[in-house]
């Protein structure tokens, strides 16, 4: 069993030891993932909870999951490109790739033009491998401090507003379900359950 576990940590370290915030977006989205899917099981089993409570709880929270999931994910992966887009282009380098890129000709007009990547001027030249590792340090941690700062904002912002807007308009939707019956004749009382 302990080679199971070390083959998967081995995995990890292979797949995310040059792009941590990659890591963060999985693991972060997982994480979503599954505290949804604890959430929706639990209204389930609780005998506590009628049906009818459960017709209504499980769709808001199926919307409140698609809403967490997928503005963590959207959020901080797009964070997460937009800063290493600007790595890339050399927009938000270390001293020591500015200092490369400001002395050869061909490159010090092209810093920070989208169409400029750095990681193919710096590819496979070994005498640039000092500065390589140096640029890949820099984008490395700067793409992670951004996507720590997208998920506490996805996490603590823009998903609680997203979610209590679209819960609200759930709930509004049951409740006038219930009141005005005639106006949703149409749908039956199943309709709101899953």
């Amino acid at each position: 069993m302990p080679n199971f576990f070390q083959n998967k940590l081995n995995w990890i370290c292979e797949n995310f030891k040059k792009d941590t915030s990659k890591m963060l977006v999985v693991t972060g989205t997982l994480g979503w993932a599954l505290s949804s899917l604890a959430q929706g099981l639990a209204i389930i089993a609780n005998p506590k909870i009628s049906n009818e409570k459960k017709s209504f709880l499980l769709p808001q929270e199926m919307m409140d999951a698609a809403v967490n999931v997928g503005g963590f994910f959207l959020f901080t992966m797009l964070t997460k490109k937009c800063i290493s887009k600007m790595a890339s282009t050399g927009k938000i380098a270390p001293q020591s790739v500015r200092d490369f890129l400001n002395s050869h000709s061909e490159y010090k007009n092209k810093v920070g033009k989208i169409d400029f990547n750095l990681d193919e001027v710096l590819k496979n030249r070994p005498e640039l491998a000092k500065i390589e590792k140096s640029y890949l340090s820099h984008k490395n941690f700067v793409t992670t401090m951004g996507t720590i700062g997208a998920s506490v904002l996805s996490c603590n912002l823009i998903t609680p507003v997203i979610r209590n807007f679209t819960a609200s308009n759930v709930q509004k939707t049951y409740i006038d379900m219930k009141k005005n019956p005639q106006l949703y004749q149409n749908y039956s009382s199943n309709d709101m359950k899953i």
